[in-house]
């Protein structure tokens, strides 16, 4: 009973803390950046981080833990995986178009792309989130997918999963760093901490609280759902009703 209460505690606290990432990078981009557009100038950049945050991060991570919600145990788990995969494969789609539009950016102004360990690191999450996608849609949702092969990749799934969410964080505050140096100017330099800094530097520490919730909750043993049935029971029956 104690162990699902610090579940729910933990799980409510990365709600709220997810949620205040999303609305301090919007303040951020749409106040003190002047707000979005798709046009190639500084306002189609400012999409990036509101979407990499959103997607690759807060996305990214509840749809992580969604196993671990002790109200999933003991039901179907096809569902589950289901809500799992499209909520990972919303955020590898916001995460792409994040990518597309500092892209657009850049060329736009003739700017040098993946030049930056910022941008390394960004694209090597991305690029290793897709490959999960894919593999973990082979492996765990195509009808009929090998016992051997599941038992094999699930705690490669896992640790690869736990491994792009620290490679996200890390991508995500290198980049908020990066931006303030950018953009903050002789008359507000960064030094000084003004306002858009404090926010910046406090957006930063929001994702790494939001990190570390998530990666509490992904590796706490006592969290993990109990496998009481074999996988291919979620969802042989469904089929086996289909083809009658």
């Amino acid at each position: 009973m104690r162990s699902t209460v610090s579940f729910y505690v933990c799980f409510l606290l990365s709600l709220c803390l997810g949620l205040a990432c999303v609305v301090c990078v919007c303040v951020w981009n749409s106040h003190w950046r002047g707000g979005f557009a798709w046009d190639g100038s500084s306002l189609q950049f400012n999409w990036h981080p509101v979407l990499m945050v959103t997607g690759l991060v807060v996305l990214y991570g509840n749809g992580a833990v969604l196993y671990r919600v002790p109200l999933t145990w003991g039901q179907n788990k096809l569902p589950w995986k289901l809500l799992h995969a499209t909520l990972m494969f919303l955020a590898l789609i916001l995460a792409i178009v994040g990518l597309c539009a500092v892209f657009d950016f850049h060329n736009a102004k003739g700017i040098a792309n993946l030049y930056s360990l910022h941008s390394w690191i960004g694209i090597a999450a991305t690029a290793l989130f897709a490959f999960q996608w894919v593999v973990g849609m082979a492996g765990f949702l195509l009808p009929y997918s090998p016992e051997s092969f599941r038992k094999l990749l699930k705690p490669i799934h896992v640790w690869m999963g736990a491994g792009i969410m620290t490679l996200s964080i890390a991508a995500c505050i290198s980049g908020i760093n990066e931006k303030l140096f950018f953009v903050l100017t002789k008359d507000q330099p960064y030094t000084k901490l003004g306002p858009e800094a404090v926010l910046g530097n406090l957006l930063g520490v929001l994702i790494v609280a939001f990190g570390l919730v998530v990666l509490k909750m992904l590796s706490d043993h006592r969290w993990q759902r109990p496998d009481s049935r074999p996988e291919d029971i979620d969802y042989t029956p469904v089929l086996q009703e289909e083809n009658e």
